[in-house]
């Protein structure tokens, strides 16, 4: 008479072959770990090269323009008062900008204004020609002159 076992030998179980898959290699959750890690540090590193090369095209805080006030608005001019702030005694290149009530741009200029020696900061008035009446006057950006 033979003898069947109702428990498990010790040990690893024995599955018919095809009958419930392939079975997972021991080890397989640390290389997805660590293949996660990797593919996050490459992640991160990707964000901070983007973010750098964004922050030196666009983001200088050394020119940073605040528009005072904008007057004087007609059918043909609004005079923007603004001030910037730039290197000691430098100067900076300013874009400034007129929109209409729909926001269309009616009018737009490039302006060069200039720190006195020692000062860091520029208020100045600018004439903008429109070719509408304008809305609002605005300082778009200011970069250093080329």
């Amino acid at each position: 008479m033979t003898e069947t076992h109702a428990t498990i030998s010790p040990g690893a179980p024995v599955f018919p072959a095809g009958r419930y898959g392939r079975r997972r290699a021991p080890g397989g959750k640390r290389r997805r770990t660590l293949l996660a890690a990797l593919a996050l540090l490459a992640l991160v590193a990707t964000l901070t090269v983007i973010s750098v090369r964004l922050y030196r095209q666009y983001g200088d805080p050394v020119y940073d323009a605040q528009v005072i006030t904008y007057t004087n608005i007609t059918d043909k001019q609004v005079l923007v008062d603004f001030r910037v702030t730039v290197p000691a005694g430098g100067s900076a290149v300013c874009v400034l900008r007129a929109r209409d009530r729909a926001g269309a741009e009616v009018g737009r200029e490039q302006v060069t204004v200039t720190a006195d020696p020692g000062d860091r900061h520029v208020t100045t008035q600018h004439r903008l020609a429109t070719t509408a009446r304008p809305f609002i006057g605005e300082v778009l950006r200011c970069l250093p002159p080329s």
